[in-house]
C-alpha cells in the first residue's frame, strides 16, 4: 500500500514539473510575441491549455511566472562566465574572461539576452525565483561581485563594499551596452559603423579594466600616486 501511495506520489510530482515547463516554455513565447505586457494569467492558461487554478497552483502571480521564465538562462549564463573565467589564474585576465562569455552568450542567445536584460517587466520578490539570490554558482551577478572582491584581496582594488558593488555595475552596464546596441543596431543598420566584435571586445574590456583599476585603486596607492603627481608638479615650479 505505502510503495502504491509513493509511486501516485511521484507521478504527481512528474505531472506538476511537466506542467510548469511547459508553461515556462508559454510564457517564453507570448514575451518574444509582445513583450512581458502581454503576459497573464488568463493568456497563460489559456495558450497552455489549463485552468487559472492550475496556473495558481505553481506559480504565485505574473511576476513569479516571468521570473522562473528566467532561471534557466541566468544558470546557463553564469555557467559560461564561471567556466571562462576559472581557466585563469590572475584575478584581471579572470575578470576579462567572464566579460567576453558574458558578450559571447548575449550574441548567442539574443531572445534569452533580451527576455532577461531588454525587458520591461514587474519585479518579483528574490525568493520567487529558483535561482538563489547571492549565490555566486547561481546569480551572474554575485558570481562578477564574486570577482572583483578577489581583486580586492589581491590588492588591486578598494575593498569597501560600495566600491566593489560600483565596480561590478559599472563592469557589468559597459558589457551591456555593447551587447544590447549591437542586437538592436546589427550589421544593417546604416546610422553607425558596425565595427569588428572580436577587436571592440579587447578594446572594451581593456578600457573598462584598465579605468576600474585607477579609479578604485587602493587608498595607499592612490597616496603615493599622489606624492609623485605634487612632487613632480614642484619640481616643475622651482624649473
Amino acid at each position: 500500500m505505502d510503495k502504491k501511495l509513493s509511486n501516485i506520489q511521484e507521478r504527481k510530482v512528474r505531472e506538476a514539473h511537466a506542467r510548469r515547463e511547459h508553461i515556462i516554455e508559454v510564457v517564453k513565447r507570448l514575451i518574444k510575441q509582445g513583450g512581458a505586457r502581454a503576459v497573464s494569467i488568463r493568456k497563460v492558461a489559456e495558450a497552455a491549455g489549463f485552468s487559472t487554478t492550475v496556473v495558481y497552483a505553481l506559480f504565485r502571480d505574473k511576476a513569479t511566472l516571468i521570473a522562473q521564465a528566467m532561471d534557466k538562462d541566468l544558470l546557463d549564463l553564469v555557467g559560461a562566465m564561471r567556466s571562462a573565467s576559472e581557466a585563469q589564474t590572475d584575478p584581471w585576465d579572470r575578470v576579462r574572461s567572464m566579460g567576453r562569455a558574458y558578450i559571447q552568450y548575449g550574441f548567442a542567445h539574443p531572445d534569452e539576452y533580451a527576455l532577461i536584460f531588454m525587458e520591461l517587466r514587474p519585479h518579483a520578490e528574490v525568493d520567487a525565483a529558483m535561482v538563489e539570490h547571492g549565490n555566486a554558482e547561481q546569480d551572474p551577478y554575485a558570481y562578477a561581485l564574486q570577482q572583483f572582491a578577489a581583486l580586492a584581496e589581491a590588492g588591486q582594488v578598494q575593498a569597501e563594499e560600495a566600491a566593489l558593488h560600483a565596480m561590478t555595475q559599472i563592469f557589468w552596464q559597459s558589457l551591456h551596452g555593447l551587447v544590447s546596441l549591437r542586437i538592436v543596431m546589427d550589421e544593417g543598420d546604416p546610422w553607425t559603423p558596425y565595427m569588428a566584435l572580436d577587436a571592440h571586445t579587447e578594446d572594451l574590456l581593456s578600457v573598462v579594466t584598465e579605468g576600474i583599476r585607477l579609479r578604485f585603486a587602493p587608498s595607499t596607492k592612490i597616496g603615493v600616486r599622489s606624492a609623485i603627481a605634487t612632487q613632480a608638479h614642484q619640481d616643475s615650479r622651482s624649473d
